[in-house]
């Protein structure tokens, strides 16, 4: 290889070629360094716009092939790293970043809800404290109450976790000259009161009953009033807002409590009616079906009567009666399935079970209104019913209504008016049915209550021996 000519230096570009530099700018393209003879002034093509650096251009070049070199190890270099990967495409790689850039956005996210699971570790920590902690409420399963809920319990958690929210005391107390220690010690007893207080209400939240709500928030009250007298001295007591948020909350489950205790009475109320529909409607259709079967006798044996000329004979004339009373029969027991307000109406009492002077008073309608005593005689009861009255109505629905509606300042169970009890005597309850429906057929006004009264017989003898 010939030594560059004058003004012919090594392409910092292209190793291996040279270009010219005029003095100002780099001119020309790159030649191989292998040429011999190469022009002794510049080709006649556009500058570059490479400047070279005030220093000169000896020392520039130098530079220049140092950085080339320098460039020329890195890319070996990672052509090493890449043989490393087995030889992997650039396509490959790329997934490979990807798949590291995933794995990286997961870690991240992971540790963030591992942070955000230590600060809700630290803040049930504080609140367990204080006597809150998660528990099976009874509102949990209730859609219906479900939102209220979550406010309130947020309320009432936010209320807890913070200084003077839940509970107040006094900020200048002293043990032993120190003001730090007075307010450690203030921390820790308002902790214990407040914990004391929370386990109550929950206490009173989880046992409830919805008839039991005054005396509930009455506890709550005493206790509210107690950690206050108590905590006289060091200016302690519950805050009036947070008490206020703990009584809402045992009323806002005392009112579900008892609206779903009346929900569970009226649904057997009405698995009652519906059990006692079926029996009515079974001994109709079993009533219908032994109709049938005697019109089909009857109708048989008058057709043999007509086929030997004798249909009027006497034989055949009493079977046109039995017909005739079958078909007003079917036709009566059709009205009657279709007709909900035809039934009896009975007046019933147990003075073993609920004493004297309480009635009941009720409707069926059944073909045979005994079966319904019978179901009422039941191991429920100690003594079984006696019947006062047992009427058959047309409209014995209306007559049912109206007995209940002038005896309803006397109802036993002001809650649930499907209990048909009323605190009155079988002769005030005679005077009202005989106005409703007419003369009676019958009724006993006075109870026999056979079993009960041979009880009582029974424990006086045991007591006299």
């Amino acid at each position: 290889m010939s030594s560059a000519p004058a003004n012919w230096y090594p392409d910092p570009q292209n190793p291996g070629f040279l270009r010219y530099w005029n003095g100002v700018d780099w001119t020309g393209d790159p030649v191989p360094a292998s040429v011999a003879d190469v022009p002794r002034q510049a080709p006649p093509s556009a500058p570059v716009s490479a400047k070279v650096p005030m220093f000169g251009t000896r020392g520039y070049a130098k530079r220049q092939s140092q950085d080339l070199a320098e460039a020329l190890a890195e890319i070996q270099r990672l052509r090493a790293e890449l043989a490393g990967f087995g030889g992997l495409e650039v396509a490959e790689l790329q997934r490979y970043h990807e798949q590291l850039a995933a794995q990286v956005t997961a870690e991240q996210a992971r540790l963030e809800s591992v942070r955000r699971e230590v600060i809700n570790t630290q803040e049930e920590q504080v609140l367990q404290e204080v006597g809150i902690y998660r528990y099976r409420h009874p509102l949990s399963d209730v859609v219906a109450y479900r939102a209220a809920l979550d406010q309130l319990q947020g309320e009432i958690k936010y209320a807890a976790a913070r200084d003077g929210g839940a509970i107040e005391a006094s900020q200048s107390w002293e043990v032993s000259g120190s003001v730090a220690q007075g307010r450690k010690m203030m921390r820790e007893y308002s902790k214990l009161m407040l914990r004391a207080y929370n386990t109550e209400a929950d206490n009173l939240v989880r046992s409830l009953k919805p008839y039991k709500i005054d005396t509930a928030l009455q506890r709550l009250d005493r206790l509210a009033t107690t950690i206050e007298r108590l905590g006289d001295t060091m200016k302690m007591r519950i805050t009036p807002w947070y008490h206020q948020l703990r009584r809402r909350e045992l009323e806002l489950t005392a009112d579900y409590l008892e609206k779903l205790a009346r929900q569970k009475e009226a649904e057997r109320d009405e698995r009652d009616r519906l059990r006692e529909e079926h029996k009515a409607q079974q001994e109709i259709e079993r009533e219908q079906q032994k109709l049938e079967k005697q019109h089909q006798q009857y109708a048989s044996a008058f057709a043999a009567l007509e086929a030997t000329g004798n249909p009027d004979s006497p034989q055949g004339r009493d079977l046109q009666d039995k017909l005739a009373d079958l078909e007003q029969k079917r036709t009566a027991l059709a009205d009657r399935a279709g007709n909900l307000r035809v039934g009896h109406v009975y007046v019933v009492s147990n003075i073993g079970a609920f004493g004297e002077d309480m009635v009941q008073i009720g409707m069926t309608r059944r073909l045979d209104p005994d079966g319904r005593i019978s179901d009422l005689n039941n191991s429920s009861v100690p003594f079984k019913y006696d019947v006062h009255a047992m009427h058959f109505a047309l409209d014995a629905a209306g007559i049912e209504e109206e007995l209940h509606r002038r005896l309803a300042h006397k109802r036993v169970n002001l809650v649930n008016s499907r209990r048909e009890f009323f605190r009155a005597s079988p002769a005030e309850v005679r005077e009202h049915l005989q106005e409703l429906a007419g003369e009676l057929l019958a009724f006993t006004e006075f109870p026999e209550a056979e079993d009960y009264r041979r009880s009582l017989a029974a424990a006086r003898h045991t007591n006299q021996q």
